[in-house]
């Protein structure tokens, strides 16, 4: 018998949506609209300590900190400043130097604290015999178990405050409708917080009047599975860190068995010798296609490249400008590929648009389309987008497919939040800019004609075989 869910959760998840923490929207926005910062030598130096340890251990102290609501992103093992600011955060009440670096005593305090949170919450590694998913339910915060109409498995609280259910849906059901569904903004008292689709698995996090939701929804062999759960706003002190918890620990076609459980207490022998890091050997970046022979980029993209690779093809430097941070680079072969129509109107603030990039799908650069907006950076065009190391050089869409600019800034740091990228300001090479570095060189892009909104999956239909991934030899 499924129970009947009740107050927020039940309107909550209407129409599948999760509830997703608000402040994770406020420190999104705080980061997009900070300057991308230099070179941190703290950071550094931090870094090459915590890269030092095993994958494992990395990994477990990142989901401690989570554990202990000092850490807002996703348990990855690489450090950024995410992770430097956690460290301090947590050394902050036993007055430890600010350096990001935590000592055997502070590790075997982390990971105690973490324990003691995962105990009291009862949280345990499920393996969902209805859906196929395996994730992580907090049991004794949410001890009533169901199943749901469609199939999927409930997990509820006592009082119906606090939902989560999962999902599984026949591949006959494609990504991008349903998240066009999730995303619409017709629905009265909801509002959309966040959303990111690539080829495999969209994010939608949002609130309404009195609650917050959050959904993942993922493509594998033969079906979607996804999970969602929604909470009153009034429990956010305490749910909050449980939703990244929960985030970290889904996976939608689990393969081999289970990780054992956590070893929360480090060893209080001597941390091992820093190993030697092996060398970083390839960068990536995102090209568009001029011919069949001629590809524009961002010469951030290519910087210090010893070697390039374009598709499959091999390519070299034709043209630099400085000016405008564009670079033209020659394929050899054949392929391929058509240039995309320009837009002559320039990219407008809060314009929605969508970026076509490239990102990393289990060791495999796959297609992504990300959700952006115009914006300004002083007199320069720019976009916010939720842009992650390997994707400068990324075109810029509007909603007719028509080409509108292209990424120069380059995104350095990995950074996500429960599992999501957030959106920064990144400088864009405008539609006058694209043509005028494209006639220095005998080359332009033909006009666009005006035409119908489409949807992201139509866009990327129309643009997608305009899109290059690139891969830099160092």
């Amino acid at each position: 018998m499924v129970r009947k869910r009740s107050g927020v959760a039940a309107s909550g998840l209407i129409a599948g949506a999760l509830v997703v923490p608000a402040f994770l929207m406020t420190l999104t926005v705080a980061m997009a609209q900070a300057p991308a910062p230099g070179p941190n030598p703290q950071i550094a130096a931090a870094q090459a300590s915590f890269e030092s340890l095993p994958e494992a251990e990395r990994k477990a102290i990142q989901s401690d900190l989570i554990w202990t609501g000092d850490f807002n992103g996703a348990v990855s093992g690489s450090y950024g400043p995410l992770t430097f600011r956690a460290i301090n955060a947590l050394k902050a009440g036993s007055r430890g130097a600010p350096d990001g670096i935590l000592s055997p005593s502070d590790r075997r305090a982390l990971a105690q604290a973490a324990q003691v949170a995962r105990d009291a919450a009862g949280f345990r590694l499920v393996a969902d015999e209805r859906t196929g998913v395996r994730i992580g339910i907090p049991t004794k915060l949410l001890p009533r178990r169901d199943a749901t109409p469609t199939g999927g498995s409930r997990w509820q609280s006592e009082d119906g405050k606090i939902t989560l259910d999962t999902s599984t849906t026949p591949e006959t059901e494609t990504l991008v409708p349903l998240f066009e569904r999730a995303t619409a903004t017709n629905v009265p008292g909801r509002k959309i917080t966040y959303k990111l689709i690539r080829p495999d698995f969209f994010v939608v996090t949002g609130e309404t009047a009195t609650g917050r939701f959050y959904r993942r929804l993922a493509a594998g062999p033969g079906a979607l599975r996804g999970f969602s759960i929604g909470y009153d706003k009034a429990m956010a002190g305490t749910v909050d860190k449980l939703v990244i918890a929960i985030a970290s620990s889904f996976e939608p076609f689990p393969t081999g068995p289970a990780p054992a459980a956590a070893t929360a207490v480090a060893s209080t022998a001597s941390p091992p010798v820093a190993a030697i890091p092996l060398r970083v050997t390839e960068r990536y970046g995102v090209a568009l296609v001029l011919s069949d022979k001629i590809v524009v980029t961002a010469g951030s993209a290519i910087d210090g490249c010893r070697a390039l690779r374009v598709g499959n093809r091999n390519a070299k430097l034709r043209m630099k400008d400085d000016a405008s941070g564009l670079v033209l680079l020659d394929l050899d072969g054949s392929g391929a590929g058509s240039a995309p129509a320009l837009r002559g109107r320039a990219l407008s603030e809060r314009e929605s648009v969508v970026l076509v990039a490239f990102g990393d799908d289990g060791g495999k650069r796959a297609a992504v389309a990300l959700p952006g907006q115009g914006a300004r950076i002083g007199a320069g065009s720019a976009v916010f987008a939720p842009l992650q190391p390997g994707q400068s050089g990324s075109p810029v869409f509007d909603r007719q497919g028509r080409l509108t600019g292209l990424v120069t800034g380059n995104p350095s740091d990995k950074v996500l939040i429960a599992g999501v990228a957030p959106q920064r300001a990144y400088a864009v090479a405008d539609a006058a800019t694209l043509q005028g570095v494209l006639g220095k060189a005998g080359l332009s892009l033909p006009a666009a004609q005006s035409g119908s909104e489409l949807s992201t999956g139509a866009v990327i239909d129309r643009v997608g075989k305009s899109v290059l991934p690139i891969v830099c030899g160092l």
